[in-house]
């Protein structure tokens, strides 16, 4: 598999031969309380464990299945307390973005803008995101194969940035299910840029709780395992104290309390599968 190019959110570096990363926190904002609580808690984790880590977050979640779900704080509130927590954790902030708006304020305080699966072929989001300054990550949707994910980068490219990480997190297979091709890891990387596997959305089954989407936990750490063999630079993972009393996505996120055990998994892996970066066979 292709070594990516590198990718420098603040002072870590994402791609090539650097660390693995891991992008975590819960799925959207519930309150300033949880959020400084699981920041502080998955940056314990991380340091000692000395994987670069990003919190991740969001003030809005615009494609829930239910018009009645709970979708976040909103663009001024969410936006304070992801600032607080980059200031009082010292960690770089990811979050999701999904009206092109909301691009120029959101830039000025996060370090990495998400598009959404559902967005991820929406042209002038896209472009804005890419005209920021800031580093996009774009998730791959669930109706793309990853080979498609280049028209993807080359609108991203044409609009000026080389600032770019691709995210897989599953594809859509019948009603309600998806399935994770770990083909596509080394098909994307192999585009140029770093790619990021998303543990937490790859055991979702979107729309599967009737007015919400539920999810099947117990597949996240084989999957997960899987993708650290395969090779990739960084995981991104959904996390909450406790899920089962989350607002959003509980069913797929992970466990704070069981956190520290998976990323030992998965750096004993790292250390044999080195990302991956052997020639293929012929």
């Amino acid at each position: 598999m292709a070594s990516s190019n590198i990718v420098h959110v603040g002072s870590i570096p994402i791609g090539g031969n650097s660390p693995h990363i891991l992008i975590a926190g819960p799925c959207v904002i519930e309150s300033e309380a949880l959020v400084l609580e699981t920041a502080n808690a998955i940056a314990t984790i991380a340091q000692d464990l000395k994987i670069p880590y990003i919190f991740k977050s969001s003030y809005d979640k615009a494609n829930r299945t239910s018009i009645s779900s709970f979708r976040g704080l909103g663009l001024s509130t969410g936006l304070k307390i992801l600032e607080k927590v980059k200031k009082e954790v010292g960690v770089p902030i990811l979050t999701d973005i999904h009206e092109v708006q909301d691009v120029p304020h959101v830039a000025e305080i996060v370090d990495i803008l998400q598009i959404p699966a559902f967005l991820c072929r929406q042209t002038d989001l896209l472009c804005a995101a890419a005209k920021s300054g800031r580093v996009v990550n774009v998730k791959k949707g669930q109706f793309l194969s990853p080979w498609d994910m280049s028209n993807v980068v080359k609108k991203l490219e044409e609009a000026g940035t080389t600032n770019i990480c691709l995210t897989e997190r599953g594809a859509s297979f019948g009603y309600q299910n998806l399935v994770v091709d770990m083909r596509s890891l080394p098909v994307m990387r192999n585009l140029g840029y770093p790619v990021i596997f998303d543990a937490t959305h790859s055991v979702q089954l979107p729309g599967g709780g009737g007015t919400c989407s539920s999810g099947q936990r117990e597949f996240l750490a084989p999957l997960a395992r899987a993708a650290a063999a395969v090779g990739c630079d960084g995981f991104f993972m959904e996390v909450h104290p406790q899920p089962e009393e989350a607002l959003s996505d509980g069913p797929n996120m992970v466990r704070l309390g069981e956190l520290r055990g998976l990323l030992v998994q998965l750096q004993a892996i790292w250390e044999v599968s080195g990302k991956g970066n052997y020639p293929p066979l012929t």
